[in-house]
């Protein structure tokens, strides 16, 4: 008897599984078919970035422009200058994302170096654009720079003050009550003398902060690339030298580039002259600039 109740009770559960997953899968089919009709379409992909390799740097600098950025390779032997003027080319792993080369000359009062860097930026994010993640290395790059704060303008004048003499003429019977009173004074509602109003003149300006400009700083650069910065450092190079660095990093579309062109003077030799190798490093960068134009 105890066996004949087990087996109707056993098959009463399995009955009852049965009918459980039957429900589950019809409830789970609607269910998801109600998701996917709410589900609106996927969003576009954003837009790939204009360059899709790298122009191979240690060619891309003319032989001239070398000339004039490393003037100690002119004093060389042909096969060492040849070898200057080849540059160096900067180990990567992928030649189609990143590339470089570098350059370096002495003189016995000066060394010169020169190197490039240029990085095709890829998201691989979707949702943003290979420009825009170019954007924020360049980004990045002008945050390490710390460039100094453009200059405030002085605030503007205040408007002048109507003199004395414009002021209506008091009758003798008001202008009693200002006996003894200096010249250009007026009577106050109280029988005191006000002070004088200073005749036609302004507020000084306040000066900007700061020590002057010279137009040499760090700073945002117009008209290279989208968007461009050029910094300059000058520290001390050793054994009384002087070393100044003069760096400009540009963006176009997808590829940022950076041109950094350092000079170090020796022994008692002057500082490097920042406006020249400002100019230099300039030349090079919109040089540049119109290969990945081309």
């Amino acid at each position: 008897m105890q066996r004949q109740a087990y087996v109707p009770g056993l098959a009463a559960l399995a009955a009852a599984l049965v009918l459980g997953l039957t429900g589950c899968s019809s409830g789970g089919g609607s269910g998801t078919g109600a998701v996917d009709s709410k589900a609106g379409p996927a969003a576009p992909a954003a837009p790939p970035g204009r360059y899709r390799t790298l122009f191979e740097p240690c060619g891309a600098v003319p032989q001239n422009t070398l000339r004039d950025l490393l003037p100690g390779a002119a004093q060389l032997p042909d096969e060492e200058r040849i070898a200057v003027y080849r540059g160096a080319a900067a180990v990567t792993y992928d030649t189609d994302r990143r590339v470089g080369c570098s350059w370096k000359a002495d003189t016995p009062d000066a060394m010169h170096r020169l190197r490039l860097d240029i990085e095709r930026v890829v998201s691989y994010d979707p949702a943003v654009s290979d420009d825009d993640r170019a954007q924020e290395v360049f980004s990045h790059k002008q945050l390490a720079a710390d460039l100094p704060q453009p200059t405030q303008p002085p605030p503007p004048a205040q408007p002048t003050q109507p003199t004395q003499a414009m002021q209506p003429t008091q009758s003798p019977a008001s202008s009693s009550g200002n006996t003894g009173g200096s010249p250009g004074t007026s009577a106050a509602p109280g029988g005191g003398a006000q002070p004088p109003t200073p005749s036609g003149t302004q507020s000084p300006q306040q000066t900007p902060t700061g020590a002057p400009t010279t137009g040499l700083e760090p700073r945002v650069l117009q008209g290279l690339g989208q968007v461009a910065f050029l910094d300059d450092a000058l520290s001390a190079g050793g054994a009384n030298g002087r070393h100044r660095t003069v760096s400009v990093v540009f963006r176009t579309s997808n590829v940022v580039v950076t041109v950094e062109y350092v000079e170090q003077t020796t022994g008692s030799a002057e500082a490097p002259d920042s406006q020249e190798l400002q100019e230099k490093a300039l030349n090079l960068a919109r040089l540049l600039s119109e290969r990945l134009e081309e």
